[in-house]
């Protein structure tokens, strides 16, 4: 019997899974933040630290575990690389790989070894990986480095910018206005508008909600600000597709995170979708259902070789990590 463990490591907690190779979970461990962009000491401790908790509950050694697939928040560049490839090594397994944790949730999200994901929640990030196992990615670093404003915070500074442009009137109306007002506390624009400009406050992250809720009350410029981004989210994902020679192919495009996968957002994925039936029209996009960590687990058995039938597939999609089981 072979044993696979897969690792979701992000800013806030890091998870560790091992199966054997019918899908069954074995062991289980958890830790705090594994993303060494944010302290790479801290990471690799945490890390380690859930994957041992992993290997004491089921009971085996490094040496036991026949592939290790860790997929890490902050592998984004050759440079983060340079660093997490020594990292991993250092934890003695012998057989064992790395990719950004973008992937691990494509992964989880479909059947196949290959296709792309779209993460849109707090921030956004796009991945592809084509049949021969080739990767690209974009995003996560911000407008300045091309990205568009998609993702919890950027959604709040475009609804929080339509209130201050309908209020010095270089914009329309927008019923954005109220529904700002009443979630910040103000009677009116300027004092907010002061309040932030000279930074007594902050908008708030939750402003997404509200730019969604105006959308769906049918409010033009909310429903421009989704479409716009959904077009660029749509834009960075086919982009990859075509560089890694995916475009005539079909294959899975997984929506990760709370933005893509909110009740209502059906204009933002909208405007996703009619980009992808354009330029990858054999391509469809999917919801994540599953836990990512599944996804890691899924990575391992296919570097491994190993061909994954639908039972084992279908135990692996139907775990979920508890948080309860944090040391």
């Amino acid at each position: 019997m072979s044993l696979y463990l897969g690792v979701d490591a992000g800013g806030s907690k890091t998870h560790a899974v091992i199966c054997d190779d019918q899908g069954n979970i074995v062991g289980k461990g958890a830790s705090g933040n594994g993303n060494h962009q944010i302290n790479r000491e801290q990471a690799a401790r945490n890390i380690e630290e859930a994957c041992n908790s992993a290997l004491r509950e089921a009971g085996v050694s490094k040496d036991d575990i026949e592939y290790a697939y860790f997929g890490l928040a902050g592998a984004d560049r050759e440079a983060d690389y340079e660093i997490l490839r020594p990292m991993i090594g250092a934890m003695g397994y012998p057989r064992h790989d790395i990719a950004c944790d973008t992937i691990i949730g494509m992964r989880a999200g479909t059947s196949r070894p290959y296709g792309a994901a779209l993460i849109c929640g707090t921030g956004f990030n796009s991945a592809a990986r084509n049949r021969e196992g080739a990767e690209l990615q974009y995003g996560g670093f911000g407008f300045l480095y091309g990205d568009g404003y998609a993702g919890g915070s950027g959604f709040a500074t475009l609804a929080f910018r339509a209130v201050v442009r309908a209020w010095d009137e270089r914009g329309p109306a927008t019923m954005l206005t109220s529904l700002v007002l009443e979630q910040m506390g103000y009677a009116s624009v300027e004092p907010m508008y002061e309040d932030v400009l000279y930074g007594r406050i902050s908008i708030p992250p939750t402003l997404v909600k509200t730019l969604f809720k105006a959308a769906e009350a049918g409010d033009e410029v909310a429903t421009r600000i989704l479409q716009t981004e959904g077009e660029e989210l749509g834009n960075a994902v086919c982009t990859l597709i075509r560089r890694l020679g995916m475009s005539d192919e079909a294959f899975d495009i997984v929506y990760i995170g709370s933005v893509l996968n909110r009740p209502n957002s059906s204009i933002l994925t909208d405007a996703i979708e009619r980009v992808v039936a354009v330029r990858a029209p054999y391509a469809r996009c999917v919801r994540l259902t599953s836990d990512p960590v599944a996804g890691a687990l899924l990575c391992a058995m296919d570097a491994d070789g190993r061909t994954i039938d639908s039972q084992t597939e279908a135990k692996l999609k139907a775990f979920t990590f508890e948080e309860t089981a944090v040391s």
